[in-house]
């Protein structure tokens, strides 16, 4: 699905970027429409965080085009990218433990009545069925946000990223430091967002998690794209044997099992050598 002018919402086409002589990211294509899931895979310095920051605007790219519904951009800030309906959820999430849940959903965006005072009341009720109609019943908007979980903690800075007018989301890492049934939360409420109509770019290194809700698999190997993919055209197994380097897992393979066959024969010699001596002993 694409928005209404026809173009996807975000677009990058050969993107690169370069820190210094480093090269960072090189002729990365990529495209997140409304209402899919854009998976983009890769092992640690595959080049997730560059591709990341750029989407974000935190970073410029150097080369190729980045479009935002069909307009070439180049931010120069994440609040340029905001004002652009694109939201980032980092990994680390940037809440405040000790502070409510309201306080955490409304942070640097609060409501305000007259005289500069805060609307406390339209921030809770907001709060409370916002996560409501992400499927969390909170039982208190003003219990510190440091007492849920780290699947709930997720999924509150992405409803409050579609509350405040995100029209693309992207997800860094969200799932990386979650078990298995906080991780399955986290991936129903992305499902859920897509069926909002919104486009997610979906940053992880697990391709099990990733399949069942992608759309689309951009798989990443020291800054260059190995494969761009949409659900029809690969399998789960296919997905994660790209990611993990297929040919070099299979030579690695070759590798252990010489390994152990070696092993295996020293040790019938051994055994062999040992019986011998048993029967001279005898």
């Amino acid at each position: 699905m694409t928005d209404p002018k026809g173009a996807p919402l975000v677009r990058l086409a050969g993107v690169g970027k370069n820190y210094g002589n480093v090269i960072a990211l090189r002729d990365v294509d990529l495209e997140a429409s409304a209402g899919e899931v854009t998976c983009v895979l890769g092992d640690n310095g595959a080049g997730k965080s560059t591709l990341i920051k750029i989407v974000a605007g935190l970073h410029r790219h150097d080369l190729g085009t980045y479009e935002v519904q069909g307009e070439p951009v180049a931010f120069s800030s994440p609040r340029e990218a905001l004002d652009r309906g694109i939201a980032t959820v980092y990994q680390d999430l940037a809440v405040v433990p000790l502070m409510p849940v309201w306080r955490n959903f409304f942070l640097g965006s609060e409501r305000r009545k007259a005289f500069g005072r805060m609307d406390i009341g339209f921030m809770r009720r907001t709060t409370k069925a916002e996560m409501a109609a992400m499927g969390i019943d909170l039982r208190d908007v003003d219990q510190p946000i440091g007492t849920l979980s780290g699947g709930e903690r997720q999924c509150v800075a992405i409803a409050r990223a579609v509350y405040f007018g995100a029209k693309a989301l992207v997800l860094d890492e969200p799932t990386a430091a979650l078990g298995v049934k906080q991780a399955g939360t986290v991936l129903r409420y992305i499902v859920q967002a897509r069926e909002r109509g919104l486009a997610v770019i979906f940053i992880t290194h697990n391709p099990h998690h990733a399949y069942p809700v992608g759309d689309r698999f951009l798989i990443l190997n020291r800054g260059r794209p190995i494969g761009y993919r949409t659900k029809e055209e690969i399998s789960r197994e296919e997905l994660t044997a790209l990611m993990a380097g297929g040919a070099e897992l299979e030579e690695l393979a070759h590798e252990l099992d010489a390994a152990v066959s070696g092993s295996g024969r020293r040790a019938a010699k051994e055994l062999a050598e040992g019986a011998d001596r048993l029967r001279k002993t005898d």
